[in-house]
């Protein structure tokens, strides 16, 4: 599909936490099939964009509209790899059980998964590498295995668009280096990714696109245009911004579904 097509379009969108603006009127455009990240300073409102396009958040002001001209893009699918922190990791589930929660939105109420689903439960596994662990426990994981297991679920739930809240947080070089690979295989499959990236220089060499903020927008756009100096020090000059959150629990369970 041609990135000149948007899947995702802000109009003007603000979120505030009471009075307090988290993002104050962005509007950008995310291309089908780039992998855009999403970048700014502690509290510059990454994840909130995240949550907001999930509907997870009212819009004070603006919209967030979904689709794009292709008539398979017409009502895409969002699915959500939420912080590694949030996550009970001890709950006992299996990564196979993980994977299958991705097609839990497509089942009718009593209705077991059906050979469709199994189908795609183990296309997901054996795209991410994980048909041999498949039975064994999470928490038995290395970190960049547990978040594998998340990307599974995710390509389970037959997804459009894959947002990502600080994917690379807690991970080993190793993991980070298997997780950028992964990422730039999906943008070039065409898949379209919304990332929270921290490091600066692995969105630089990692991601089509760029979305920099600190509550509100200071560009966006294709990421070598985004992450220039002038812009880089208009996004990090300020030293305080909300947190990007303040009612989120320091721990949820994302276990059981």
């Amino acid at each position: 599909m041609p990135a000149s097509h948007n899947i995702l379009r802000f109009l003007n969108v603000t979120v505030r936490y009471g009075r307090t603006p988290a993002l104050e009127a962005i509007t950008a455009d995310i291309p089908c099939g780039s992998s855009t990240a999403i970048m700014g300073p502690n509290g510059a409102g990454k994840s909130t964009l995240l949550r907001a396009i999930l509907g997870w958040h009212a819009l004070a002001t603006g919209e967030i509209r979904l689709g794009d001209a292709h008539p398979q893009h017409l009502l895409p699918r969002l699915a959500y790899l939420p912080q590694r922190h949030t996550i009970d990791w001890d709950f006992p589930i299996t990564v196979r059980g993980v994977v299958e929660q991705g097609r839990y939105p497509s089942l009718k109420i009593f209705r077991r998964p059906s050979p469709h689903d199994h189908a795609l439960v183990d296309r997901a596994l054996d795209e991410l590498g994980l048909t041999e662990l498949a039975d064994r426990q999470i928490r038995m994981l290395s970190g960049g295995q547990q978040q594998r297991v998340f990307l599974a679920r995710a390509l389970a739930q037959g997804a459009d668009i894959f947002l990502l809240d600080e994917p690379f947080a807690g991970l080993d070089l190793f993991a980070t280096e298997e997780l950028t690979h992964i990422l730039r295989a999906w943008a070039a499959q065409g898949r379209t990714v919304l990332a929270a990236v921290h490091d600066l220089e692995l969105a630089r060499h990692n991601f089509t696109h760029g979305v920099l903020l600190n509550t509100t927008l200071t560009a966006a756009g294709p990421i070598a245009a985004v992450l220039t100096p002038d812009n880089i020090d208009r996004a990090f000059r300020h030293g305080h911004c909300v947190h990007d959150d303040p009612l989120r629990p320091a721990r949820s369970t994302e276990f059981p579904r």
